[in-house]
């Protein structure tokens, strides 16, 4: 039977879902609202929140303000942030995600209490948001690795303290963690934390059954999204004939078989209205397939 299945447990997380309600109902008050940075890693959904008014800005951008309306979305943001705020009279909408900040006060006291001869290490990729809020709570002197190559930055002599982006996958960090273990020198100790968030590493055992019980697979997240990259990466194991594709309008009519089975599914940072979409034109190229238990709006 000719069918299309959309992932239920695919679309926005538990932060990204608050940040994004926060900033609709901030924007229905009236006024101006910023948001510093791109509110989630989706430029569609970022798109759609403009139309309402939303206006995104960059750290440079935001240290010119005084005296204005400035959402924080879910990546958590590092303290100077809070600072500039503070002295140019900016409110601030707090929307950062509970568990990140749950992570950022954890760094921070383990920073704060180690000796100045410990390395605190983060898993995380250079440059993402939430990495840059992370190394704000230890005065950046953190030490930012995306793979197991790069703990030759580390000394091995010294203490290290291993800490992890929230959405970086278990078992990326676990064989992080067992690599630093073994490298470790007599008199030195070795900490790991694991601070990785279950509502995105979850996702993982769900993405592969989800990827094998069907032909055909459309995985639609942006192109900054770290997270998509990875449930995607998960995708395609299972199923090599998944598609990773940034809008609706990219699915390739030519790759649909007559009587087949498509799976629709995407990232944290997904909404769900982008996989409906994705299904409706599927259901506009090919008019005989069906959309199993269809998800209510």
């Amino acid at each position: 039977m000719a069918s299309i299945e959309i992932d239920k447990k695919s679309g926005f997380c538990f932060g990204v879902t608050k940040a994004i309600a926060r900033a609709e109902e901030e924007l229905k008050k009236g006024g101006i609202l910023y948001c510093l940075g791109d509110i989630v890693h989706n430029s569609l959904e970022v798109e759609r929140l403009a139309k309402l008014g939303l206006i995104t800005i960059n750290h440079e951008q935001f240290k010119e303000l005084k005296n204005a309306r400035v959402l924080l979305r879910a990546h958590g943001e590092p303290p100077s942030t809070y600072e500039i705020a503070k002295e140019n009279n900016i409110e601030l909408i707090d929307a950062s995600c509970p568990v990140v900040l749950g992570l950022q006060r954890r760094i921070k006291r383990k920073a704060d209490e180690s000796n100045k001869n410990a390395q605190i290490v983060i898993y995380g990729k250079i440059g993402h948001a939430e990495v840059i809020g992370l190394l704000g709570q230890t005065n950046d002197d953190a030490i930012v690795i995306e793979n197991k190559k790069e703990i030759e930055k580390l000394d091995f002599s010294r203490d290290i303290h291993l800490f992890s982006q929230t959405t970086k996958p278990l078992e990326g960090f676990a064989e992080i963690g067992e690599a630093i273990k073994n490298r470790m020198q007599d008199g030195a100790t070795f900490e790991s934390f694991d601070t990785i968030c279950r509502q995105v590493s979850n996702r993982v055992p769900n993405m592969k059954e989800f990827a094998k019980k069907h032909d055909l697979i459309f995985f639609i997240a942006g192109k900054k999204s770290s997270n998509g990259q990875v449930l995607f990466d998960e995708c395609k194991k299972h199923n090599p004939n998944s598609y990773f594709i940034h809008s609706p309008e990219e699915v390739d009519g030519s790759l649909i078989k007559d009587n087949s089975s498509i799976g629709i599914c995407g990232a944290t940072s997904t909404p769900k209205w982008q996989m409906e979409a994705v299904a409706q034109i599927i259901k506009t190229l090919k008019p005989g397939f069906v959309l199993n238990d269809p998800i209510i709006f």
